[in-house]
């Protein structure tokens, strides 16, 4: 398997093609013959990135979205837009969820931006499930998450309304993908709402794997408390990952954090990175 990391945050110096970044999130896998965009950022500038690596959008064999976010799912009308064909989309049913940060003291509207409709007229076959999903032999999407740990609390800024009243937003849509080789397990995650190593745990009962290959994507640890912070750290340690990818969600203090835990093992997963699995 084959994942390129299709919009982050950053976009490294090295970087030799004119990628665009913003706050958002996309990987773009490849396996088994197949184009699967996990996430689209939260513009038009997803189409400019893939087609820098050489990716037609109407080559995308179909789209899966983690959570209904706007960083996250924003960019899923230009890629539609672009590839003018009917295309699987694989989501949880709550992603159209009204959503909303009051981070900094502002309350702002972060769910998806487009209607249900708007995307279905632009060639969206959706598939909603809250279950696991097997997309392929060996790759499963998560569905629901269950909530086990008891410090994985997640971020208490955002909010969904619900009966004209804001509560904290469990994200219950928040989904990750699986991949199985062997008895190995690779998290690939959007945000890991649902905390890292619930995430993890799933995916170990999902699949059958009894060993923590490697994580990619956000982790969502930045906005997190310490303790949660502190006690994802040391479970990761605890699995011995061959790598650890993070990303968007994770902010530096984190990212310098998760390298000086894993030295070598740790990757800046910015715009155009590669990742074989």
């Amino acid at each position: 398997m084959k994942i390129t990391v299709a919009m982050d945050n950053t976009v490294p110096i090295s970087a030799k093609r004119p990628f665009l970044g913003e706050h958002g999130f996309s990987l773009l896998i490849e396996n088994a013959g197949q184009r699967i965009l996990m996430d689209s950022g939260q513009s038009s500038a997803i189409v400019n990135n893939l087609s820098l690596l050489g990716v037609p959008t109407d080559s995308i064999d179909a789209a899966v979205v983690s959570h209904g976010h706007y960083d996250h799912v924003g960019g899923l009308y230009h890629v539609l837009s672009h590839a003018r064909k009917k295309m699987p989309v694989y989501a949880h049913p709550d992603i159209f969820s009204s959503r909303f940060s009051t981070a900094r003291g502002l309350r702002q509207y972060i769910g998806v931006p487009y209607t249900r409709e708007q995307l279905s007229g632009l060639g969206a076959e959706w598939n909603l499930s809250d279950k696991p999903t097997r997309l392929m032999e060996n790759l499963w999407l998560s569905g629901t998450v269950p909530h086990v740990t008891q410090y994985e609390k997640g971020d208490d800024s955002l909010v969904l309304q619900h009966d004209g009243c804001d509560c904290q937003d469990a994200i219950k849509d928040d989904m990750s993908l699986y991949y199985l080789k062997g008895k190995d397990l690779t998290v690939i995650g959007g945000c890991a709402h649902s905390g890292l190593v619930n995430t993890v745990q799933h995916g170990f009962s999902v699949t059958g794997a009894t060993r923590l290959a490697g994580w990619i994507g956000g982790t969502h640890l930045g906005p997190v408390s310490s303790e949660q912070q502190q006690k994802t750290i040391e479970a990761l340690a605890e699995w011995n990952p061959d790598f650890v990818a993070a990303s968007h969600c994770t902010g530096f203090p984190m990212m310098a954090a998760l390298y000086g835990k894993f030295g070598s093992k740790y990757i800046s997963a910015f715009v155009g990175t590669v990742i074989e699995c």
